[in-house]
């Protein structure tokens, strides 16, 4: 990998912050594009590159890492592979159909729920939030859509929560965090920028939808994923964890590199942490197995169904701008936009600490990939290198539009 490549996948694939704002460099300037006509340009697929994935995974436990579970798939073939350990007191092998916090992940199936709500004319995805939560979303936010939320152009600015360092959040791992307290924490504050003219990443947009879920359907968030995605796929690895702060069924343990109470810096297992403060933006668990099968259910219409579908391959309009960096917009409803190895790459990353993992792939699902790194510094800033590797092995180095 060059440094070049380096650089960019550092800035674009940052893990933990769910791509982040500056994946947007990556992203296509184009409002609204057409993913499969990029794709019929783009150079076929070969056969999986056993041996760069294999490298990219190999070594494990690292500095970066202690384990990995990877599956790509596509028209071409596909591979599988694991690496690293259970946990690093034992040492015993990973085991490859673990469960594993999968983090930002969640939005999708968040996005899908919602879009499948749309389609069925329960919500309208042009009509204000507040029309269906007035008690809970202000007048000052009354202008702000369904759509909006999904693809991250609200202008809702992030709720308040305790910690500013992974010290502090281990601290606080078991506070319990309510929808509705973090929705009136953000609702109190003034909007980021006026709704529909940027796009700001952020967990309020999706903790909003799941509330807007629940309105709608009379059910808990939870149940009603489940009824509409995870029972029809038979995703029997996947769950939400609710208030409980532990993983249950097998797992590979997650460390987070951090100051431990003698003051030096060490790996502490972080397996156990609440994730209430995620929700409906960030607090799924899964197993490979089973987001490759949504990733390939969802492609495929099988998940919603009809031209709503289109909204998670859109991007909004080339006058919106990332908030922050002011690239070109990356996110549609629930996925993120990249070009790689001159393809358009559908997909979404999430971290929670101790975990990361991804799922993308090509719109036409030529090529596929999900993953599962036991990241040592999951919500850091940088990029993890096991991650960089298998995305370019995968799919190829970024590209230009």
């Amino acid at each position: 990998m060059n440094a070049r490549t380096r650089t960019v996948l550092a800035t674009a694939l940052a893990l933990g912050i769910a791509a982040g704002p500056a994946a947007a460099a990556l992203a296509a300037s184009a409002p609204r594009p057409a993913a499969t006509s990029t794709a019929a340009k783009a150079p076929a697929f070969g056969t999986p590159d056993a041996k760069a994935l294999a490298a990219a995974i190999a070594g494990l436990p690292g500095d970066t890492a202690t384990a990995a579970l990877v599956r790509v798939s596509g028209t071409s073939g596909a591979w599988r592979g694991s690496s690293g350990v259970h946990d690093v007191r034992s040492g015993r092998p990973a085991d490859p159909d673990a469960r594993f916090r999968a983090g930002s992940v969640t939005k999708v199936f968040t996005a899908a729920t919602v879009l499948q709500l749309a389609t069925e004319k329960r919500l309208d995805l042009d009509r204000p939030v507040r029309a269906y939560l007035p008690e809970l979303i202000p007048a000052a936010y009354k202008k702000v859509t369904v759509r909006q939320l999904l693809n991250h152009t609200s202008g809702l600015p992030p709720a308040d929560l305790p910690g500013t360092t992974v010290e502090e959040w281990y601290e606080n791992r078991f506070v319990i965090h309510t929808p509705r307290e973090m929705v009136a924490s953000a609702t109190a504050k003034r909007a980021e920028f006026p709704a529909g003219t940027r796009q700001h990443y952020l967990n309020i947009n999706y903790t909003v939808a799941g509330l807007l879920i629940e309105r709608v359907t009379g059910h808990t968030y939870e149940s009603e994923v489940a009824r509409r995605i995870l029972k029809p796929l038979d995703l029997h690895g996947t769950s939400y964890p609710g208030t409980d702060p532990r993983i249950h069924g097998p797992h590979n343990h997650g460390y987070q590199r951090m100051r431990l109470d003698d003051g030096t810096t060490g790996l502490r297992d972080v397996s156990v942490w609440g994730a209430t403060d995620g929700w409906a933006a960030g607090d799924i668990i899964s197993t490979t197995a089973d987001l490759e099968r949504f990733t390939e259910a969802l492609f495929r219409g099988r998940v919603v169904r009809g031209p709503l579908l289109e909204e998670m391959f859109m991007l909004p309009g080339p006058s919106v701008r990332d908030y922050e960096s002011d690239a070109p917009a990356a996110y549609s409803a629930g996925l993120t936009s990249w070009r790689l190895g001159g393809h358009r790459v559908w997909g979404k990353t999430g971290g929670r600490w101790g975990y990361n993992a991804g799922i993308g792939g090509t719109r036409d699902l030529s090529r596929t990939l999900v993953y599962s790194v036991n990241s040592t510094d999951a919500k850091g800033q940088g990029a993890n290198d096991v991650v960089m590797g298998l995305i370019v092995s995968a799919f190829g180095a970024p590209t230009r539009e």
